[in-house]
Order: structure tokens, then sequence, then C-alpha cells
């Protein structure tokens, strides 16, 4: 390979490391946990829920409690606290203490599309991803595109 050769390789090298890192999608994300109650009336007589057998899951009928997390990324549009992540997890959190926000006798992709629409109006034109989680077990994970 010539010294011509090796320097256009290298240069495009460069260029292309250059540009991922440009146009690289940026997200910060937090976590925070929430007591609350809820249940799935489905499951008390549907036939695929109650089962009587070992999948048996009719006890989500009625109401029970869980600790129910959540971790929710939003992009960012540089590296210098486009959204300061601390004040982003206490205005979130807030959002509940406060009762805007109700987490009782609902889904967890329930709770997850209410605080989408909470962050969105907030912080317009984002991608947000939020999982919520039962006991951090078990729990939906959506994609919000950007819009």
């Amino acid at each position: 390979m010539s010294i011509t050769d090796k320097l256009m390789k290298e240069t495009m090298a460069q260029e292309t490391h250059e540009k991922i890192m440009r146009t690289a999608k940026r997200m910060i994300w937090v976590t925070f946990r929430k007591e609350g109650i809820h249940k799935y009336p489905a499951a008390l007589d549907d036939p695929s829920l109650a089962t009587g057998d070992e999948y048996d899951v009719s006890f989500l009928g009625y109401p029970h409690r869980h600790i129910f997390h959540f971790k929710v990324g939003i992009t960012v549009t540089h590296n210098d606290r486009d959204i300061e992540f601390i004040q982003f997890k206490r205005w979130l959190e807030k959002l509940y203490a406060e009762k805007t926000l109700e987490l009782d006798y609902k889904s967890c992709e329930m709770m997850s599309d209410d605080l989408y629409e909470q962050i969105i109006a907030k912080h317009p034109g984002r991608e947000v991803h939020i999982d919520v989680s039962e006991d951090g077990e078990n729990g939906a994970h959506i994609e919000y595109a950007k819009y």
C-alpha cells in the first residue's frame, strides 16, 4: 500500500469516527420507585388466566401491593446537561408525590403512557424510553419515538 493510499485510508477512518461521534444518539436515564396498589380484573374469570392449574393467576384480580420500579430515558442534544438528571428525577417523583399522576389500579403499560404524556409536554420532540416493573421483577418497556 502506497503512502498516499495509507493516508487516504486513515483520513476516511478519522472522518467516519468523527461522524459517528457527531451523530450518536445521546440519552440520559433516571430510576425511581413508588409503592402502589393495583389489580387485573380480567384475571378473575378469563379462562386463559384463571386456569385452575400451575399457570393460574386469578389472584391478580384482587388488589395487591407492589413497589413499582421506573427507569426513564430521554434524548439529549449535547454532553453538558441538556437535561440535568437529578433535577429530571426529582421532577418525575414530584408528579406522583403531588398526585399529578396516580399509579394505583393501572398496568405497567398504562403507567408508562401516563408518564410519557407528562414528559413530552415538558420536553417536546424527544425520544423517550420507559421501563416500569412490578418489584423489579416483571414489567413493560416502551420506546416512544421522537416526533
